[in-house]
C-alpha cells in the first residue's frame, strides 16, 4: 500500500506537471541538499504533529531542534558506520562542497556536515528510495535520543 501512494505521488506529479526524467547524478551537491533540507524538514514536521494536537509555537520548537544544522552533524556521527559507499561518496561530495551562505549560528563543522546530510536525504529521495531514506532518519534520530 505504502509503495502505490508514494509511486502514485510521483506519477501525478509528472503527469500533472509534465516533468521529466532527470539523472540525478547530474544534480550538483547542493541542489541535492536543496530538496533533502525540504524532504527532512517534512519529514520531521510529520513526526512532531503525529505526537497531538499543541500550540503551533510548541510544533516549531521541536521541529527546530531536530532540523538545525547541530542536530543534522550529530545525526551524520550516528550514520556513518551505516551508509553504503555510494551514500557515503554523496554524503562527502554534500560536505565538502562549499556553500554561497556562511553557516548562520552554527560552527563550520556541524554546517557542512549537515549540507552532506541533507544532500544524502536529496539524493534517496529523488532516487526514490522512500525505504532507505526512512531507515537512515529513524537511525540518525534514535542516535539523537540516545545522546551519540
Amino acid at each position: 500500500m505504502e509503495k502505490s501512494v508514494e509511486m502514485s505521488l510521483d506519477s501525478h506529479m509528472r503527469e500533472t506537471f509534465d516533468m521529466q526524467e532527470v539523472d540525478i547524478k547530474e544534480y550538483s551537491p547542493l541542489t541535492l541538499a536543496y530538496i533533502g533540507d525540504s524532504i527532512y524538514d517534512l519529514i520531521i514536521k510529520s513526526l512532531v504533529i503525529n505526537e497531538g494536537n499543541r500550540q503551533v509555537q510548541k510544533y516549531h520548537e521541536k521541529v527546530s531542534s531536530l532540523v538545525q544544522a547541530s542536530a543534522q552533524s550529530r545525526m551524520m556521527r550516528t550514520l556513518q558506520g551505516i551508509l553504503t559507499e555510494e551514500e557515503h561518496i554523496v554524503y562527502k561530495r554534500g560536505r565538502n562542497t562549499r556553500s554561497v551562505s556562511p553557516a548562520k549560528n552554527q560552527s563550520v563543522t556541524d554546517y557542512r556536515r549537515a549540507t552532506g546530510f541533507e544532500a544524502l536525504m536529496g539524493y534517496l529521495y529523488l532516487k526514490k528510495d522512500m525505504k532507505r531514506l526512512m531507515e537512515l532518519v529513524k537511525a540518525g534520530l534514535d542516535g539523537l535520543e540516545d545522546g551519540e
